[in-house]
């Protein structure tokens, strides 16, 4: 090669060329903004209803009664931005992990800058450890081996060559093309040796960066759950529109003394009272407040949520497609075992420790060197001597050698993969055979087998020109494995009881993955499917197997495709991990897919539903089971909400149809308003909140199919709103038809038993059939429940005996009266209790059935 003088960029051509070329950086998506947000928001139809109250009121001549409204609605609009801006601070959590750092030459000099500051033009120096940041050509180099699988899914390393100086070229080729031997990519991880490389496309322009902007590009599509709410949202307005022309006619007859104008007038606040009784316009909020939530606490857990609604797809994963190592494993390769052939183990190891290099960046290698530490066979003693040449690990020879002058003596160390070493050694047919049967025997333990072997040689004028030309002495084998993650048995146990269904997904052989999956009790482990089985296989054979076959060994990441695809053609729900560019279209096809945060490739991770933080399977499983608690929980707070609209409903529904006047009505459009504030805290701070119960991992998985809103659930709703509904409506009627001209005093009674009927049915519905008390007693020591509940109470006093309850049409109650009010909620309520304890006598009763 010819010899090439590096300078690298000046600063001031650096700047120049950051400032027409841009940061190296993947393009981002634009989130919406503040604006936006805000018109979206008001786009909701429970907003155009108060906003069109808010109009009524001032064109009848009440300012007051108007602006009262649009308070109320600023308020309830604050609460949906709130939660918009936690879920957006969330999802920025991404932008934390730190930006890698390069090493340029600039002005001549070497300087270490953040890899976003690079830019075309930039020399780059790298070595062994390193993920490339940008795509370049090949100035010079040295011995420099590159993984490229997270590009092109092959596992072999890429040997590289410098560019010849008459061929570079100031422009790389274009996608399409082969992956030149000359360039090295973005993405792609230094194995080898160390380069100089000449940057030549940065950000959205690598080649790396194009696959990530294909897959960010990819159209999001509605989730089943959001596609239950919008139609129960719909379907309930479908309804209100129709009970509106009823309510407004019959207010309308209902008034005949009145002029036509303030007829008309009250006709329409009626029925938009009514409309917005009906309407469960919460549903949005309350499915984003607990979305964004559960995404908040899964963040603390180390994982983060990149799409909102995968959180309640958690809820429904039937199968858990994971890779082993670093996953199941801790990724931090030992020597479990040696096996000494000739010789004593402190020769073996020794030989094994001159066969790494010297400054080892294979974990494999630094485990060894690990173990020599431990058994005082330290670096310098091992190192100190002269290196006097090398025989380089390639993937065709699966085997190096390093040739040292080693306390005055010629040594040939050398390691490799045992069916190679054995091949240049002086062994016997007996002493091979027993060498192969302890070698199969290391093997079907887990563990990675590496062979050892060594010659001594007269003088230098003696080496070999290649290892294959050496004839050496077997000294033994190493047995490497990845040790399995403490918690590891326990997850997958739990993942059996919960119905969750764990599938290997690995590059390793299968003798390996097979003894890891019996280790740790997963069950389908007598079979296997290699990635040649795979490539032989139709995809209708491949369903058939995946029904039974757990294990898939040597894959490829295109092969992931194939298996996803095949589990969910069985009517699987699929979570599958993945942390290479290519693993990208098999994440986003999953329905749940899971980037590793540790390793991962911001490809992937920008495909990935969840990027785990610290690639733990511990923390899979358990946010699986957050994700269950999220569903359980928002199950809860759709009932709760039907509940409580159903009183309100009726209420505006029959007080029109008993011809009690406009004015006096239990409910107004501000005092439906003034509910909302309350309900919707009260679903996003208690229900949210609510811990996970005792049996929720030994569950089967649910249907996805299944709705939201199911017929019990429904009826419970139905049943508890009517109770209230006769409580409210009725102590409020009572009050009215003993003195008609206090409207106000009548409507603060019902409103009471209504605000505080809905503190009652929150703790009682916030567990399926667990009594309040263990509602209460497992909360009681959150502070931030009882600021809800202790504010509600407060903004309740407020509103009945602050001077300004006038304002909003209410009177102070008598001290008797609240109590009355009070005793009236909870018996409204409570009965629900009795209910609870009936059906527990009834399952004590049952012999227990096996799930």
């Amino acid at each position: 090669m010819t010899d090439i003088t590096l300078e690298g960029l000046s600063a001031e051509e650096a700047q120049r060329l950051q400032a027409q070329y841009g940061k190296n950086e993947l393009v981002s998506l634009k989130k919406d903004g503040f604006f936006k947000k805000t018109l979206h928001v008001l786009a909701e139809p429970m907003f155009l209803l108060l906003l069109a109250a808010a109009v009524i009121y001032f064109i009848l001549g009440e300012p007051r009664d108007g602006a009262i409204m649009l308070v109320f609605v600023l308020g309830v609009i604050g609460i949906e931005l709130l939660q918009s801006w936690k879920t957006d601070r969330t999802l920025n959590a991404l932008k934390d992990l730190s930006a890698p750092q390069s090493m340029v030459l600039r002005d001549g000099k070497e300087i270490q800058i953040a890899s976003a500051d690079l830019v075309p033009g930039d020399i780059m120096l790298v070595c062994e450890g390193l993920k490339l940041p940008a795509d370049g050509l090949i100035l010079r180099c040295n011995d420099l081996c590159v993984d490229e699988s997270s590009l092109t899914g092959e596992a072999e390393g890429v040997w590289k060559i410098p560019v010849d100086d008459a061929s570079a070229s100031d422009n790389m080729p274009p996608s399409g093309d082969y992956w030149r031997k000359d360039c090295c990519y973005a993405g792609t991880l230094v194995t080898q040796g160390s380069a100089a490389l000449r940057v030549e496309k940065i950000g959205a322009s690598t080649e790396y960066g194009k696959i990530g902007s294909h897959v960010a590009a990819a159209p999001e599509s509605s989730t089943p759950l959001q596609q239950q709410t919008n139609s129960l949202v719909n379907r309930c307005a479908g309804i209100a529109a129709a009970l509106f022309v009823l309510v407004a006619a019959v207010t309308w007859f209902n008034i005949p003394d009145h002029s036509f104008w303030d007829r008309l007038i009250e006709s329409i606040l009626s029925g938009i009272t009514l409309t917005m009784a009906m309407i469960p316009e919460e549903f949005p909020v309350i499915l984003t407040v607990f979305l964004s939530m559960g995404a908040w606490r899964l963040a603390k857990k180390k994982s983060l949520v990149r799409r909102l609604p995968s959180v309640e797809t958690l809820g429904a994963i039937s199968v858990l497609c994971v890779d082993k190592t670093g996953t199941l494993t801790m990724n931090q390769m030992r020597v479990q075992q040696t096996w000494v052939f000739d010789g004593d183990e402190d020769i073996l190891c020794e030989m094994m420790g001159l066969a790494c290099e010297t400054e080892a960046y294979d974990p494999m290698e630094q485990a060894m060197l690990d173990y020599c530490e431990t058994i005082s066979i330290s670096k310098d003693h091992l190192f100190g001597g002269t290196l006097l040449s090398e025989y380089a690990f390639t993937n065709e020879l699966k085997m190096m050698g390093h040739i040292w002058r080693h306390e005055e003596e010629i040594l040939i160390a050398a390691k490799g993969s045992p069916e190679r070493i054995l091949t240049i050694c002086d062994l016997t047919k007996q002493e091979r055979g027993s060498a192969e049967e302890k070698i199969r025997e290391l093997s079907e333990q887990g563990l990675r087998v590496i062979a050892v072997a060594m010659t001594k040689l007269a003088g230098e004028s003696e080496i070999p020109a290649s290892l294959t030309d050496c004839s050496l002495t077997f000294l033994g084998l190493v047995g490497l494995a990845d040790p399995l993650r403490d918690t590891v048995k326990d997850d997958i146990a739990l993942c059996n009881r919960a119905g969750i269904r764990v599938v290997m997904i690995t590059g390793d052989n299968g003798i390996t993955a097979g003894a890891i999956a019996k280790q740790i009790g997963m069950p389908h482990t007598d079979n296997i499917i290699t990635g040649d089985m795979l490539e032989r296989m139709s995809d209708e054979e491949l369903r058939k197997k995946v029904k039974k076959i757990s294990i898939f060994s040597r894959v490829i990441p295109e092969h992931k495709m194939r298996i996803v695809k095949a589990f969910k053609e069985n009517g699987e729900i699929v979570a599958m991990t993945g942390d290479g560019v290519n693993d990208a279209p098999a994440l986003k096809y999953a329905d749940i897919g899971i980037a590793m945060g540790k390793r991962g490739s911001e490809v992937s991770r920008e495909a990935a539903d969840l990027i785990l933080m610290d690639d733990n399977f511990s923390t899979i499983v358990d946010t699986v089971k957050d994700g269950r608690r999220i569903y359980d929980n928002l199950r809860k707070a759709v009932g709760y909400v039907f509940s409580i609209h159903i009183p309100i409903a009726l209420a505006s529904l029959l007080a029109p149809l008993l011809g009690i006047d406009p004015a006096g009505l239990l409910l107004l459009p501000l005092h439906v308003v003034l509910l909302e504030l309350v309900i919707d805290p009260t679903c996003s701070v208690v229900l949210e909140r609510q811990p996970a119960e005792t049996d929720l991992m030994e569950r089967r998985p649910r249907d996805p199919k299944e709705k939201l809103l199911t017929a019990s659930t429904l009826l419970k709703s139905v049943a508890q709103g009517l109770m209230i509904f006769l409580a409210s409506f009725g102590a409020y009627f009572y009050a009215l038809s003993q003195n008609p001209e206090q409207a106000p005093a009548a409507r603060s009674m019902g409103l009471t038993v209504l605000i505080l009927s809905n503190l009652f049915l929150v703790q009682i519905n916030s567990s399926s059939w667990d009594s309040i008390f263990f509602s209460v007693k497992s909360l009681i020591k959150d502070k931030v429940m009882w600021a809800a509940n202790i504010l509600t109470l407060l903004g309740l006093l407020v509103l009945l005996y602050a001077p300004f309850g006038g304002f909003l049409k209410l009177a102070p109650l008598r001290l008797g009266q609240f109590a009355c009010a009070a005793g009236l909620a909870a018996a409204s309520v409570l009965w629900y209790e009795l209910v609870k304890l009936v059906r527990k006598l009834r399952l004590s009763r049952k012999p227990a059935k096996k799930r």
